[in-house]
């Protein structure tokens, strides 16, 4: 069975050098594995029968940068990764990343980095400059994925200042940092990335967009019927049913869910044809993530959907 992972991250050289003047704290075994895309992730591959990574940058967790400089590491941190895809074209794919701050560099990266690099789409790490994507602003990054027909990637980052102050502290350290990211915050965030999106109208001006969104759906699937009765009625500028855009315009993926009941709830809510299989390699391992699959309760068809068929469809991957 063919395999294809399309929530992987890597670390550019520029990013990673940023991080270390600025005393980041990042594991190093884990800065490791993140900045390499050659011997040891297709080896980490290998040894779980991966076949093809999709890979995105990291977010880096860098604040204090212009934009200027921010815009230059992420078009290197693009070439980087076409780099790694051309020289192993059979086993990387990738998403690019977005100078989010700027929608006008954005737009123009988007077309260069699908059309000159060969990258499948883009991954947004969470909120650009205190925005949401429904932000006017940023429309044009939408109609440009339209235009060049590939999808958008939704992810979480770290949440804006006052909404961690207000909702994440006062625990040990690291248990707020958990709270406010893996452990909660990130997941809630995206939720409502993804609802305000809809509610925003976006879907009805552009019923073509797609977004992918990871994390067994970032709680979505289980609220649906609860959103559906509460804001459905509320958003007469709508055309649809909230649940509906759900179901047409977003993909979700199994990114660091490995347990069968949150996977069985998305089964059930968005359809097979709409979950693509994912590990959130390095923060969780191949291993885990294939052992997961492999004992899916699925027919034969059904799990070669969720392993390789949707990707491929979605991203118009033919390595």
């Amino acid at each position: 069975m063919r395999i294809v992972t399309i929530e992987e991250h890597f670390l550019s050289s520029g990013f990673k050098e940023v991080i270390r003047s600025q005393g980041g704290g990042l594991n190093p075994a884990l800065v490791a594995r993140l900045a390499d895309l050659g011997e040891q992730r297709l080896q980490d591959m290998d040894a779980a029968g991966i076949d093809v990574q999709v890979i995105s940058h990291t977010t880096s967790g860098i604040t204090a940068l212009s934009a200027q400089e921010s815009r230059r590491l992420i078009l290197e941190a693009n070439d980087q990764l076409a780099e790694a895809i051309n020289t192993h074209p059979d086993r990387f794919a990738g998403f690019a990343a977005l100078p989010m701050s700027e929608p006008e560099a954005a737009v123009s990266e988007l077309e260069r980095a699908v059309r000159s690099l060969g990258l499948k789409g883009a991954m947004i790490n969470g909120t650009a400059s205190g925005r949401f994507l429904d932000d006017p602003a940023f429309l044009p990054v939408l109609e440009q994925a339209i235009e060049l027909n590939v999808p958008i990637y939704i992810h979480p980052a770290a949440p804006p200042e006052a909404v961690r102050a207000a909702y994440f502290t006062g625990f040990d350290p690291a248990v707020s940092y958990c709270l406010a990211t893996s452990g909660w915050g990130w997941h809630s965030e995206v939720a409502i990335h993804a609802l305000r999106l809809i509610l925003a109208g976006v879907f009805d001006r552009l019923p073509d967009l797609q977004i992918v969104i990871g994390h067994m759906g970032e709680m979505l699937p289980f609220m649906l019927d609860r959103v559906d009765k509460t804001l459905t009625p509320l958003a007469k500028n709508l055309q649809l049913r909230v649940p509906e855009y759900f179901l047409r315009n977003f993909f979700i993926t199994t990114s660091g869910f490995f347990s069968n009941p949150p996977f069985a709830l998305a089964l059930q809510t968005i359809g097979v044809e709409h979950i693509l299989f994912s590990v959130d390699y390095p923060y969780s391992t191949n291993e885990e993530g294939r052992a997961f699959l492999d004992h899916l309760p699925l027919s034969p068809e059904d799990k070669e959907k969720i392993s390789h068929r949707n990707a491929e469809q979605l991203l118009k991957l033919n390595i």
